[in-house]
């Protein structure tokens, strides 16, 4: 059948359209985003009514794709800038009055479950135990596990795009704001480091999202254009050099190495002290790239629970 994912993420709005049965390897039909930004939107802890007028009019849009593209489900999610605005709850409930779409706010863990779900069945059971990292534009999830649903799903509030705005006034930012945000970062890191390695090691650490796919590309792996099999890898060397080489471009330099985009390269140092910190507690010396993640995982969800469950039927 055709499913339909809209994810309602912090930087991007985006709606995959997959050919995918139970039992089968789901395959993209169709790809539709935008950069709406939901989290620039938020005025103090409310989402500004620009931002929610932008949203609902990207979901109109995505239901005239999603009839065009033969989608006969879909289902719809929305992640840290909707789950931070007070007013959230009630954005989504009059897009919901209008279209019908019944946007589901996921908690942070849920969001770590569902990308851990994702690299677990991409990897397969060979894998043993898994250590799953993901840094997306609000927060950080961390899953690790050897099964299907992971042991431990860690959410923290260390997203590239929320620390940005946050913690740096300038571009490129200070170096004493560079330092004082490194010192955060690994604060909140390492309080969850023991509650995680406490069900073991490792056998197999992963990364998923936007952000390690574009320090892996500038630090040589392959470009999309090979296609998802490419096997990408990331090393801790190579982190922790090109922090200290980001925290010294301006947007417009990082936008100039391969695989930046110029939505994204405000941000990019953040989600480099992210990673860095990350794999120096986890002590992890590389990671794979793995193309699932989270939207996979909703739509691997969904075909497990067929036909019941909540979506839209178009």
């Amino acid at each position: 059948m055709r499913l339909g994912v809209l994810d309602v993420g912090s930087n991007t709005v985006h709606l995959l359209v997959m050919d995918a049965h139970q039992g089968a390897r789901p395959l993209p039909a169709y790809s539709h985003k935008v950069e709406l930004r939901l989290a620039e939107h938020l005025d103090g802890d409310r989402m500004s009514e620009h931002g929610a007028e932008q949203l609902h009019n990207f979901v109109r849009e995505a239901l005239r794709i999603a009839e065009d593209k033969g989608v006969e489900d879909l289902v719809a999610f929305a992640t840290s800038a909707v789950r931070d605005a007070v007013n959230g709850v009630e954005v989504l409930d009059r897009i919901k009055d209008d279209t019908r779409v019944d946007i589901q706010v996921l908690s942070g863990a849920d969001e770590a479950r569902l990308t851990f779900l994702a690299v677990r069945r991409w990897f397969g059971w060979s894998s043993g135990r898994l250590l799953v990292l993901d840094i997306g534009g609000g927060s950080l999830e961390i899953a690790s596990g050897i099964d299907e649903q992971p042991d431990t799903a860690v959410s923290l509030p260390l997203g590239a795009g929320r620390l940005t705005r946050d913690w740096f006034t300038a571009d490129p930012p200070p170096a004493e704001e560079v330092r004082a945000l490194r010192r955060h970062i690994r604060t909140e890191i390492g309080r969850t480091v023991g509650g995680v390695v406490r069900y073991g090691r490792p056998d197999h650490t992963v990364a998923t999202s936007k952000t390690f796919r574009q320090l892996a590309r500038i630090a040589g792996a392959a470009p999309s254009s090979e296609g998802a099999y490419a096997k990408r890898s990331l090393t801790h060397e190579a982190v922790t050099g090109w922090t200290t080489r980001l925290a010294e471009m301006s947007a417009a330099q990082r936008n100039t190495l391969p695989g930046v985009s110029i939505g994204r390269a405000p941000q990019l140092l953040a989600g480099a002290l992210v990673a860095d910190a990350t794999m120096d507690l986890f002590e992890l010396p590389a990671l794979e790239l793995c193309p699932w993640a989270l939207r996979e995982g909703v739509i691997l969800r969904r075909l497990d629970v067929l036909p019941s469950g909540s979506g839209v039927r178009l």
